[in-house]
């Protein structure tokens, strides 16, 4: 059985709910900041990067096709390659929603 936590270790700040950088992102270099958009090395902030390069990637991907369809675009392998780019990151954001709600769901089914 697992002992019920203590309150007179007192109350939990922000840095006890951070996570720490993973390598080089958020390490403050140009490859953290371009990854984590902020450069500070927490989850949110990672999170808010991949959100920005997923809903850049669809921006791009509905140009890339409004060019195509008027004319706009002489190489129609640039729109398919930003179509497909976009489906993939759309794919990848699905799959990694899918694992973290499944994770959060084992958390609060655990038995205490």
């Amino acid at each position: 059985m697992i002992p019920a936590i203590s309150g007179a270790v007192g109350p939990l700040g922000l840095s006890e709910w951070s996570v720490g950088s993973v390598g080089s992102v958020g390490q403050g270099g140009t490859n953290g900041t371009a990854a984590t958009g902020s450069g500070d090395g927490s989850f949110g902030s990672a999170l808010t990067g991949a959100i920005n390069s997923l809903e850049t990637s669809q921006a791009n991907a509905t140009t890339a096709s409004q060019q195509l369809a008027t004319g706009q675009l002489t190489d129609p392998t640039q729109a398919i390659t930003s179509v497909e780019n976009a489906s993939l990151a759309m794919d990848l954001a699905s799959q990694i929603r899918t694992k973290l709600v499944d994770a959060v769901n084992t958390v609060f089914q655990t038995q205490m």
